[in-house]
């Protein structure tokens, strides 16, 4: 008796171990690190401009996981430049995902203007805002994905004219690149390597580099390695000057950015102080802003105001903005 109920205690523990394992296994198939590394490797490949019935596929399954859903998104007009914005900013984030967010975010919006007691107008509007917070959140995400690639490019095409100087081929440039460079630029060029390897010209590859990477000093970089495929050439001595070329620039960005942060400063403190200021005044006197609200008058001086707050916003853009 006591053999058998030790027998059963085995059984037991060795049934839960392999039920933990079959576990484990069903999530790495599904939700693992390999998983995900395919998927983003799929997704990086539908953002770019490869018209195959491969690209098409993978941008596709990539819009949405429910079916349902993405048979919805596949009819909407030029959804895939927002896939191709999500790609640029580097975030794991599909456009359903997006979609998703955005509306909970219009939700919340129009909720906490409800519970202030706020106009219909009003709080239709701070929906509106809300629901432009992810869309602000994914074009900064881009802007600062792009400065980290235009830092790290120099130095990316320093190691490819030395690979080159070596006897490497062009591809074993990019792969010793993705290999070594840290990301986001080593995913880039990762991925421009495998396109290579998997059959993709070299001139459709690197132009896809430029769409998921729309910064000028990439498109500097395709065009001279394109040029150099057609006429011939010393390319390891090119990307070396176009290297010098792009720290030089960097530089003095970095000066032109020192000099013009006390005026965008000043631009964002301009921005956002009335709008707190306002907030702050409803949440501690709900009755001296309602007249703006209920009044005629209050809603046109309330319009006239925010059309004077864009223009100024716009001048102010305009004013601290220096291209470089």
């Amino acid at each position: 008796m006591d053999y058998l109920y030790y027998v059963f205690v085995v059984l037991g523990f060795l049934a839960v171990v392999l039920f933990l394992e079959g576990m484990y296994l069903m999530w790495n198939a599904y939700r693992g690190p390999e998983k995900t590394r395919i998927a983003k490797r799929l997704q990086a490949i539908s953002a770019g401009t490869s018209s195959s019935q491969s690209s098409s596929l993978a941008k596709q399954r990539l819009l949405a996981k429910a079916p349902a859903m993405q048979s919805f998104l596949l009819q909407i007009p030029r959804i895939h430049l927002l896939d191709r914005m999500l790609i640029q900013s580097g975030l794991n984030l599909s456009v359903a995902g997006f979609i998703a967010l955005t509306l909970v975010m219009a939700a919340c919006g129009a909720l906490l203007g409800m519970l202030l007691g706020l106009a219909f107008f009003v709080f239709i509007v701070m929906a509106i805002v809300a629901a432009l917070v992810p869309y602000i959140y994914i074009k900064s995400a881009i802007s600062k994905r792009m400065i980290a690639i235009e830092t790290q490019l120099p130095d990316a095409l320093d190691l490819m004219g030395r690979a080159m100087k070596a006897g490497h081929a062009f591809p074993s440039a990019l792969q010793m690149v993705g290999s070594e460079m840290p990301d986001p630029i080593a995913s880039e060029f990762r991925l421009v390597f495998d396109e290579i390897n998997y059959g993709i010209s070299t001139q459709e590859a690197l132009t896809n580099l430029t769409v998921r990477v729309p910064s000028t000093d990439v498109s500097y970089f395709v065009i001279a390695a394109l040029i150099q495929r057609e006429t011939g050439g010393n390319l390891a001595e090119l990307l070396g000057n176009i290297s010098q070329l792009i720290r030089e620039r960097l530089k003095l960005l970095g000066t032109v950015r020192v000099l013009s942060a006390e005026g965008r400063l000043s631009a964002w403190i301009l921005t956002l102080l009335p709008f707190a200021l306002g907030l702050a005044i409803q949440i501690v006197n709900p009755k001296f802003l309602s007249v703006l609200w209920t009044d005629p008058i209050g809603l046109k001086m309330v319009g006239f105001a925010v059309v004077l707050m864009v223009i100024g916003i716009f001048v102010m853009s305009r004013i601290i903005k220096i291209r470089v």
